[in-house]
């Protein structure tokens, strides 16, 4: 008796049904298989960089130099454009650069033709991603970037391909080897285009003298900006500071660590320099009867460490890490003008 199927619809081949069953049936790879591969990709991805930086060293090094000085000369902003992975990388880097101090944005090939050619202006720079240099969708831009003559610096692997025949100035990548074991995923070349990227941005960042302070406008949020805020932005000052003169006995030494709460008391000169610090740690290792008895100058630490107020967040606690110390005072002009509490990194998100 023949078999009921579906009318209309064929059986598939025997050949597609046993491929499919194959995929089915295939055991996923061992965990040392996976470790083996993931170090494959990452040797032939540094294999790349390594490639790119002879070139940079070599031939690509005159034309890097002109894009920097194309864009860091230009009036108005890098319109960063890619499709597809190429296009995903351009994001990255018009991130990069627009937070390094280069104002810059990505437009999407495709949108361009329907409308977003409008972003792109005469003072502005074009920096077009494209392995193949044949990308279709980037023919518009290239086209509006010609009449309008806005410069294109181009980024491909075929220099003799459309996009580097009409840009102004291209980055011609060299040729690596793909870590897809297909040679089809684009890996390796986009690992070499975002190298490039950053290698540009940090060029233009040091051709505009841009500094962590400018960084700082850019980043407000998260842990980056904390840590990028200053030291005057976290310290306690005025009566918050538990401070004692030279003269002071442990008994007053101690009733102000208690009072401030900051386990530590600055000890001043008469002329209100900086002339050391008692901490806790200094109370633990004098523990005697006639402790309070003493002057403060019997035990407290003649050099504690300092730190400027214009000094970054960061600064501060790596100085903290580093020293195994809880406090830092925050020195002006050798005057105490401000204590700044691990504790008080840690509420500004810094640690």
């Amino acid at each position: 008796m023949p078999s009921k199927r579906r009318p209309g619809v064929a059986p598939a081949p025997p050949a597609v049904l046993d491929a499919a069953m194959a995929v089915l049936n295939r055991k996923p790879p061992e965990p040392a298989e996976a470790i083996a591969s993931a170090l494959r990709t990452l040797a032939t991805e540094r294999d790349g960089l390594a490639v790119l930086m002879d070139a940079i060293a070599d031939g690509l090094g005159p034309p890097f130099l002109a894009a920097v000085e194309l864009i860091g000369d230009a009036k108005g902003r890098v319109i960063v454009s890619g499709m597809g992975k190429s296009g995903h990388i351009g994001r990255k880097i018009a991130s990069t650069l627009a937070s390094t101090g280069t104002p810059a944005y990505y437009v999407h090939p495709g949108e361009a033709s329907h409308g977003d050619l409008g972003m792109v202006r005469p003072e502005d720079a074009i920096l077009a991603l494209s392995w193949s240099g044949e990308t279709t969708e980037l023919s518009d831009l290239i086209a509006y970037a010609k009449r309008f003559r806005v410069p294109i610096v181009g980024v491909t692997s075929k220099r003799d391909s459309t996009l580097g025949r009409q840009a102004d100035i291209c980055l011609s990548l060299p040729q690596a080897k793909e870590a897809c074991p297909n040679g089809l995923a684009p890996t390796t070349s986009t690992t070499m285009q975002l190298a490039l990227g950053d290698a540009l941005a940090v060029a233009l960042l040091e051709k505009r003298g841009f500094t962590a302070q400018d960084f700082r406008v850019f980043h407000p949020g998260g842990k980056l900006g904390a840590q990028l805020k200053l030291v005057r932005d976290v310290m306690h000052t005025g009566e918050r500071l538990p401070i004692v003169t030279l003269g002071a006995t442990m008994q007053e030494a101690i009733a102000e660590i208690s009072a401030k709460g900051f386990g530590s008391v600055i000890v001043v000169a008469e002329n209100g320099t900086l002339a050391g610090i008692v901490t806790d740690g200094d109370l633990r290792r004098n523990l005697r009867p006639e402790l309070p008895t003493l002057p403060v100058t019997a035990i407290m630490t003649r050099t504690p460490r300092t730190i400027a107020p214009d000094e970054l967040v960061a600064k501060a606690l790596e100085m903290q890490e580093t020293a195994k110390i809880t406090s830092l005072v925050v020195v002006e002009n050798a005057r105490p003008v401000g204590l700044v509490h691990f504790l008080d990194l840690l509420r500004a998100g810094a640690a």
